[in-house]
C-alpha cells in the first residue's frame, strides 16, 4: 500500500533520550511497516514509550516487503511485519517465511481478524480492514463533464480514456486485491478481458497503492482504484475527493501482521505483536495520520467518517485461495503478460 520510498527510523535519540537507557536494557526490534508513514512513526514511537524496546522501523509497500523478506530468508533482518494487505502475509506464511504465534490478546479481535490468523496457520493476524472502490476528483470530473463511476462497468467506458490510475500488482498489495476481486466477481478469463479493455483508460500503473488517490486529490487524474478509506482521508484534508463502491460488489483487505521466521529478537517481536493488538494501538492509525481503516480490536471505535464495511456490498473474498503464494504469483504473471505488457 506504500510507495517506492522507504524510511528507516531509529528512535533512540532527541525527544526520546530520556528513555534511551531503558530501551537499551529492553533490547531492540526491527520493524517492517507497510502502512502510511505517519502511522508507522506513531507505532514505533508509542511502542518504545510503552515498553522501553527500541524500534528500528523500515517503511515499504506490502509487495516490496514480501520481496525483501524472501530475499533475506537465509539471513533475516526484520523481526515483525506490520500492515499491508493480507494476501502477501498469507503467501509469506505458506512459504514458511513467517512463524506461528498465539497472542493472549487475540480474543479482543473481530472475527475477521481471527479468521486470517486461523487460515494462515497462526502466522498472520488481522489488524485492520478496508474495502476497494473508486476515488474521484469531483471538480475535475465536473470541469470535463464526466459523470462519476458507480460500477465496474463504468470504468471501461470511453469517456474515461486516460482518466484512471491504479497501482502495479508487482509492488502493490492494493492492486493485487483489485485483480483478485475482479477474478472472483467475473471469473478469471472475463476478468482479464475486462482489465485489457480497462487498459486504454489507465494513464499510469503506479508503484504505490496510495499514489492513485493522491493523484486524484492533486487533480492529476480523474479516477483511482483505491481503498475507499484513503479517499476519505484525502477529502478530510480538504481536497475535492469523493468515492463510490462498485454496484456489482467489491473486495476488501485484511491488513495483517506477522512475525518473521528466524527473528533475532523473538521476545521483543512477541511483545510488539501483543501490544499492536490492543485497543490503544488500534487507535493510532487515525490519531496519528487520520487513517480510516476499521481496527481489528473490537473496543477500538470506528474512526469518525470512516467507511462502514457493514454498509458496503462486499464479496465473499476467498483469502485462503487468493493468499496462496502460487496463486498470487500466477495471477500477477498473467497480468504482466496480458495487461502490463500492452502498449501505452
Amino acid at each position: 500500500m506504500i510507495g517506492k520510498r522507504f524510511l528507516v527510523l531509529a528512535l533512540a535519540s532527541g525527544a526520546v533520550a530520556a528513555t534511551a537507557q531503558g530501551a537499551r536494557a529492553q533490547g531492540s526490534l526491527n520493524l517492517y511497516c507497510s502502512v502510511q508513514i505517519e502511522w508507522c512513526q506513531a507505532i514505533a514511537t508509542n511502542f518504545q514509550r510503552d515498553t522501553g524496546i527500541r524500534a528500528n522501523m523500515t517503511q515499504r509497500g506490502s509487495g516490496e516487503t514480501l520481496a525483501a523478506i524472501r530475499a533475506e530468508a537465509q539471513n533475516p533482518r526484520g523481526d515483525v511485519w506490520f500492515g499491508g494487505t493480507g494476501d502477501p502475509h498469507l503467501a509469506a506464511g505458506e512459504e514458511n517465511l513467517t512463524q506461528a504465534y498465539e497472542s493472549p490478546n487475540r480474543d479482543q479481535l473481530h472475527p475477521w481478524a481471527l479468521r486470517q490468523w486461523e487460515q494462515s496457520g497462526q502466522r498472520a493476524i488481522g489488524v485492520y480492514a478496508g474495502a476497494i472502490g473508486f476515488g474521484f476528483n469531483t471538480e475535475l470530473l465536473a470541469r470535463k463533464g464526466l459523470e462519476a463511476p458507480r460500477c465496474w462497468a463504468d470504468l471501461v467506458h470511453e469517456r474515461f480514456r486516460g482518466e484512471i490510475q491504479v497501482a502495479n500488482p508487482n509492488s502493490s498489495g492494493t492492486a493485487y486485491v483489485v485483480i483478485a476481486t475482479l477474478v472472483q466477481l467475473m471469473g478469471e478469463d472475463p476478468a482479464f478481458d475486462y482489465m485489457r479493455r480497462l487498459h486504454p483508460n489507465v494513464n499510469s500503473y503506479t508503484r504505490s497503492g496510495t499514489a492513485p488517490i493522491k493523484a486524484v486529490a492533486r487533480g492529476e487524474t480523474g479516477v483511482s482504484l483505491s481503498f475507499v478509506h484513503d479517499a476519505v482521508t484525502e477529502r478530510n484534508a480538504g481536497f475535492p475527493v469523493a468515492y463510490a463502491t462498485p454496484c456489482e460488489g467489491t473486495g476488501y483487505e485484511i491488513g495483517s501482521m506477522s512475525i518473521i521466521r528466524g527473528s533475532r529478537n523473538i521476545r521483543q517481536a512477541r511483545a510488539f505483536y501483543d501490544w499492536a493488538l490492543t485497543e490503544p494501538a488500534g487507535r493510532l492509525g487515525f490519531e496519528a495520520g487520520r487513517q480510516l481503516q476499521t481496527p481489528a480490536n473490537r473496543a477500538a471505535p470506528l474512526p469518525p467518517g470512516a467507511p462502514n464495511l457493514s454498509e458496503i456490498r462486499l464479496i465473499d473474498y476467498d483469502f485462503a485461495r487468493y493468499g496462496r503464494a502460487a496463486e498470487r504469483r500466477r495471477l500477477i504473471e498473467r497480468w504482466d503478460r496480458e495487461v502490463g505488457a500492452l502498449p501505452r
